[in-house]
C-alpha cells in the first residue's frame, strides 16, 4: 500500500524526502486534478492532504471521508501551522492500528 500526499510546496517536498510521492495543489483546479491523479494508481491506499487544500474540494473529501472505504484519507495542518502530533500518530488514529 502506498502513500501520496496533496499539498503545498514545503508539505510535498518534506513528504519527497523520504520517498511518498505527490502534487501540490494552489488553486482548486490544481487541487480536483491532484484527487484525480491520486485516485489513479489503486495501490494508494493512503491519501495524505492539508488542510488549506482538503478545503478547495471540500466535498470531494467529505466524500470519501465519510463513504468510501478505500481510499483511507487523512488531512494534517498545512505547512505553517504546526503540528500538534507527529504524522505517524495522525495516521495511526485515522486508520485505527498502529503502523
Amino acid at each position: 500500500m502506498e502513500y501520496y500526499v496533496i499539498g503545498d510546496d514545503d508539505t510535498v517536498l518534506g513528504f519527497s524526502i523520504v520517498g511518498v510521492q505527490g502534487e501540490t495543489a494552489h488553486t482548486s483546479e490544481e487541487a480536483r486534478n491532484a484527487w484525480q491523479n491520486a485516485l489513479e494508481n489503486k495501490e494508494r491506499g493512503i491519501i495524505i492532504i492539508t488542510e488549506d487544500v482538503a478545503n478547495m474540494i471540500r466535498e470531494t473529501v467529505d466524500h470519501y471521508l465519510f463513504s468510501e472505504s478505500f481510499p483511507l484519507v487523512v488531512e494534517i495542518p498545512s505547512s505553517g501551522k504546526g503540528f500538534t502530533r507527529d504524522l505517524k500518530s495522525l495516521v495511526n488514529q485515522a486508520i485505527g492500528v498502529s503502523i
